[in-house]
């Protein structure tokens, strides 16, 4: 089962919380790594929390392309800083998604391991679908695999 870790800052809070309920209501298993309130905060902090702990899991052999055993969902305002952020760290391909198309062809050519998307530029319901369709597309491999191992 694929374990999913989320996390946001304050202008995500409330996009954060609901995609929550919508995964809890799916029985996903999801760990929830703040912020906790509306309260200004950085978005950094939240981005390397999530990705260092995907990142561990690629590294440990966790994430094989085919069993994606754990992902990341980070929400900022327009989830653009969160994508800057967590595309630091080694293993990560964090996606910037506003679309369902952009959605299912980063899982399928990009292997992407963590959606960044944004409370103020994304409706709700679209930011579901965004979601699941983002978390039930597989990687396809092959020549992507290739392209992957060379980033």
């Amino acid at each position: 089962m694929t374990k999913i870790l989320i996390a946001s800052d304050h202008g995500g809070f409330k996009l954060k919380n609901e995609i929550i309920n919508h995964l809890k209501g799916q029985g996903l298993d999801i760990e929830d790594f703040g912020c906790y309130n509306t309260e200004s905060c950085d978005y950094p902090v939240y981005a390397k929390i999530v990705a260092e702990r995907v990142a561990g899991g690629v590294n440990n052999g966790v994430n094989d392309g085919v069993n994606d055993g754990v992902k990341g969902i980070l929400v900022c305002g327009t989830g653009i800083g969160m994508s800057i952020a967590a595309n630091r760290y080694k293993g990560i391909r964090a996606s910037h998604c506003t679309d369902t198309f952009s959605a299912r062809m980063t899982r399928m050519h990009n292997d992407s391991n963590i959606l960044c998307l944004g409370e103020r530029i994304t409706g709700s319901g679209l930011a579901l679908d965004i979601v699941d369709i983002w978390l039930n597309t597989p990687f396809e491999g092959g020549r992507h695999k290739k392209r992957i191992d060379m980033i």
